[in-house]
């Protein structure tokens, strides 16, 4: 590319977790920004933002088709990340239906660059820990959830449109962020508050790779610069059981880790009843069917095609652990 560190840039998603540390990272490698947010979105995350806001949705192609005006790259990182959700379709419709819809107004403003966030969740992983890369992508009718189904799908209008419409962009499969301005908090987030409160005394045998949020951010722009269009990225960390984490955050926490661990059988019952609870009262389980069957999967991951074509590297993981303890007691989230 040339001149690859001017111009205006949009960051769909800016309010969210990793929307606002892209948004941040754009900022200080020196791009005019743009965030564009729903009307109801919380600002809480652009709070010292030196951005241009804009209000716009990403299923409204229209809406997009304004935000985009003049801009030279698209992060598109806005997505419903939530495993479990009252109507499952909300999820789908955001993922997939505002995936095609802002990729169609970017193409017919002429952005010249994009990177879209994808996730490692449209990868296959297995029960026995396999390190997984870029090349086991996995089909729609191989994953669990509806998440998980809908970034494959998403993903997937992605590559067919740069292979049928020359979209110029780039895919970047983040694994699990963690650190600061987790506002919902994501899931993972929760996983941290629980385990910080005292709150989850067992575990089951699974794990998974954690990062520190702005490493993924910094990936994005490694992407936009060095990417190859077409091409999938893992932006990733380090690998490790959930006992691990948990007594990690344990130690920084200053409490005793959990040693209990959990066969998946007899909590089936009781993620059952607390997803029709959920129907109920609107809030979101802890317990799923879904992270249930997930969690039979250990997922790891490698970045190495992304450091070596890339040059991206992440930190030690325990550094955004540390991070995202902090912040979370800093905005009230770790009430004893």
């Amino acid at each position: 590319m040339t001149d690859p560190l001017s111009g205006r840039v949009l960051v769909t998603g800016a309010s969210g977790f990793v929307g606002s540390a892209v948004a941040r990272i754009a900022r200080e490698r020196g791009f005019d920004v743009r965030v564009v947010i729903r009307k109801t979105s919380s600002r809480q995350n652009l709070e010292g933002l030196d951005a241009e806001v804009v209000i716009g949705d990403m299923r409204d192609e229209a809406s997009m088709r304004a935000a985009m005006k003049d801009v030279r790259y698209l992060l598109h990182v806005a997505a419903d990340y939530r495993i479990w959700a009252r109507d499952p379709g909300e999820i789908e419709r955001a993922n997939l239906e505002g995936t095609e819809a802002t990729m169609r107004a970017a193409l017919a403003e002429g952005v010249e660059r994009i990177v879209y966030t994808s996730s490692v969740a449209t990868l296959k992983v297995s029960p026995a820990g396999e390190i997984v890369d870029e090349t086991k992508p996995a089909q729609a009718h191989q994953t669990i959830g509806t998440y998980k189904r809908s970034k494959v799908l998403a993903e997937r209008a992605v590559e067919r449109m740069v292979a049928n419409d020359g979209l110029p962009a780039v895919i970047v499969n983040p694994s699990t962020p963690i650190g600061p301005r987790d506002v919902k908090p994501t899931p993972t987030g929760r996983i941290i508050v629980e385990a910080a409160t005292g709150k989850i005394p067992a575990f089951v045998d699974t794990g998974l790779n954690l990062v520190h949020v702005d490493d993924v951010a910094n990936g994005h722009f490694l992407a936009l610069e060095r990417g190859v269009i077409g091409e999938r990225y893992i932006l990733g960390g380090e690998n490790l059981s959930l006992q691990q984490m948990l007594a990690d955050i344990a130690g920084l926490a200053g409490r005793k880790p959990p040693t209990i661990k959990l066969p998946r059988g007899p909590l089936y019952p009781l993620a059952i009843g607390a997803e029709l609870y959920a129907k109920f009262s609107g809030k979101e389980p802890f317990v799923t069917v879904d992270g249930l069957r997930m969690s039979k999967n250990k997922m790891y991951f490698t970045s190495a095609k992304a450091e070596r074509e890339l040059g991206y590297k992440a930190r030690p993981y325990g550094e955004g652990l540390s991070h995202a303890l902090d912040w979370f007691r800093a905005n009230g989230y770790l009430k004893r």
